[in-house]
């Protein structure tokens, strides 16, 4: 493992049912960072206590401007390497160790997660999700210039030069095709590397619809090409 300052952030809106179980799982030498989005809910008190930096809009402005928040605060305290995982519990927290030596060992600038290059990965994404994950795809690779085998998978870890480059402008959901933007704008080292869902009820029934893949791309559409 790393000698490096790590830094996990974790977006959450709304997610005290789950948040500190999430927190629990990450065992290791991480500096965690939870950006609560302006939750309605008793986050702050569940939370209370916790060994964590803990950073909240006083107003809902979306997953993309939580990250920034994030990504800007991890930056300015100096961090070497960090991880976007998921409040829900969905991502794996084995992937972490695994993700930063490929990081590390290949120089590379950024590692995104992917639930279809293994088929145990695969098979575990609801059919209906792989055919609309696989049309998102196609539209990523047209929009990006970036192709590749997953879309919208919010495991990702970057090292610092990534951190300092990537500029998120996108509030909500589309952030996550802008992420691949901002990596084929600045030209950096990106690979993909297996991970696994596990999609629990408690994460299904706050997944995307397939009605929100449509926003993703009218809001990519507007801030592109109407407000450029």
């Amino acid at each position: 493992m790393t000698s490096k300052r790590v830094f996990i952030l974790i977006p959450s809106y709304n997610e005290a049912n789950v948040i500190r179980k999430t927190i629990a799982s990450l065992k290791g030498p991480y500096e965690i960072v939870l950006i609560d989005d302006a939750s309605t809910d008793n986050t702050s008190q569940v939370v209370a206590g916790l060994p964590i930096y803990y950073l909240r809009h006083t107003v809902n402005l979306g997953q993309g401007a939580a990250l920034q928040t994030g990504m800007t605060f991890a930056y300015q305290q100096g961090a070497d390497i960090v991880v976007h995982f998921d409040a829900d519990g969905q991502h794996n927290p084995n992937d972490i160790p695994r993700f930063i030596d490929e990081l590390e060992r290949r120089k590379l600038d950024v590692v995104l997660g992917s639930r279809f290059l293994l088929r145990e990965d695969r098979v575990s994404v609801p059919a209906f999700k792989q055919v609309i994950l696989k049309v998102a795809t196609l539209i990523n690779g047209i929009i990006t210039g970036l192709w590749l085998t997953d879309a919208h998978n919010g495991f990702r870890v970057m090292n610092r030069r990534s951190l300092g480059l990537i500029r998120l402008k996108e509030n909500r959901m589309a952030h996550a095709t802008e992420i691949l933007a901002e990596i084929y704008r600045h030209k950096l080292n990106v690979v993909e590397m297996s991970t696994h869902i596990t999609y629990t009820d408690y994460s299904k029934a706050k997944g995307q619809s397939w009605t929100n893949s449509l926003n993703i791309l009218f809001d990519l559409f507007v801030n592109r090409y109407l407000r450029s």
